[in-house]
């Protein structure tokens, strides 16, 4: 067979060609721009694998939703510590207790990665969104060898890692959920972002890039821009300023989805302001292992107009648009300018603008708002010693 070659504008990242290849021919590369693999022609013995296991070699098998509901965690607990509604975490729970394990995206030792658990008290690990491209490598070949075992797999992840881990492994025992996207910077963003603020990603124990109650930060965490105002990393990816090449023409933002059940936020909800300040999730069901998913004794489930849902969700239509700047603002990230300098130079009436809320609301005169267009807090919390 002759090698396989592979697209970098068009490669996710979602690395499962690394985890088949027999002779560690694939390595991981992080340019800023892509975040994807490249094979060493040196160790490549042209078997063929990784191109059957690559999204991009094949049109994706996708299914319109069936079934939609909007809802939450009737626990209190899980509701109130989820990002959302905290559909996913009891979906996990559950999961467990019938006896599956479940794999999904946890921040360990300064790396996006994901992790295969079995206890319910494990599931607390994946709480929270990551605003940034995993690294699923190794968990393709754990998931397809608890599958080949006849074990249940409950596998959560963008729907480009979906995908991936369905061609990779797809199985009856196998169930998959994926998360709305609006496309994701490379994990070196992120480390150049805290960088410039001094600080290590590796000496980081837990991040949270979002918040419900945006003044409910832990006493010991570093926050990087007063309530009311964005951060910069979070401003550059709330715009879709910085994602990696490959999420602008990205396969995956369509109603039509590559999973059994989708979840994300039920943005377009007419449901009173005060139940959606405590955060409600949506639920797009594609096939017969979603519905059994969402029955669920554990779920408040209520219906959601569909349409109101794909307006309010651009993202389940069409990819995230390419700023005309993109190249410029890359390069620079590329270069070392911080994201600070960044704002400043393309977009100096919000940089400017964001200098006067920041001084406002420190002397009281600029009261956050608690609307939906309320800035994404980033926070850091360091271990304790």
């Amino acid at each position: 067979m002759s090698r396989y070659v592979c697209d970098e504008n068009m490669c996710t990242g979602c690395m499962a060609c690394k985890d088949i290849c027999s002779q560690g021919a694939i390595a991981v590369i992080d340019s800023v721009k892509h975040y994807n693999a490249v094979i060493d022609e040196n160790k490549c013995i042209e078997c063929g694998k990784c191109g059957k296991v690559c999204q991009n070699a094949s049109e994706p098998v996708v299914s319109k939703p069936v079934i939609w509901h909007q809802g939450w965690s009737k626990n209190q607990d899980t509701h109130e510590s989820s990002t959302s509604g905290g559909l996913a975490a009891e979906i996990e729970k559950e999961f467990i207790r019938n006896g599956g394990a479940v794999c999904s995206c946890t921040f360990e030792d300064g790396r996006f990665k994901f992790r295969v658990v079995r206890s319910v008290e494990e599931v607390g690990i994946f709480r929270g969104s990551k605003y940034v491209k995993s690294n699923p490598t190794g968990v393709y070949r754990e998931i397809k060898t608890l599958l080949e075992r006849g074990e249940k797999v409950l596998f959560l992840g963008l729907p480009c890692q979906v995908a991936a881990v369905k061609k990779y492994c797809d199985a009856p025992n196998l169930y998959a959920v994926d998360i709305i996207c609006h496309g994701t910077p490379s994990p070196s963003v992120l480390e150049h972002f805290l960088h410039s603020s001094g600080i290590d990603i590796n000496d980081v124990s837990t991040i949270s890039f979002r918040v419900k109650d945006y003044s409910r930060i832990s006493d010991n965490a570093i926050r990087f821009a007063v309530p009311g105002i964005r951060d910069y990393y979070s401003y550059c990816f709330g715009k879709a300023l910085d994602y990696t090449e490959n999420c602008y023409i990205c396969r995956y933002a369509r109603l039509e989805r590559v999973s059994d059940l989708t979840l994300g936020d039920a943005w377009g909800s007419e449901l009173p302001v005060e139940v959606r300040k405590k955060g409600v999730s949506v639920a797009l069901c594609q096939t017969p292992k979603g519905e059994k998913l969402l029955n669920n004794e554990n779920l408040e489930l209520m219906p959601i107009d569909l349409e109101k849902v794909l307006k309010a969700n651009p993202q389940l239509s069409h990819p995230s648009k390419k700023p005309e700047n993109w190249n410029s603002i890359m390069n620079d990230i590329s270069n070392g300018i911080k994201l600070k300098k960044i704002i400043r130079k393309n977009y100096p009436k919000l940089y400017y603008k964001n200098i006067l809320k920041t001084i406002l609301n420190k002397v009281g005169l600029y009261p956050r708002k608690k609307t939906r267009m309320n800035p994404i807090f980033l926070t850091i919390e360091k271990e304790r010693i």
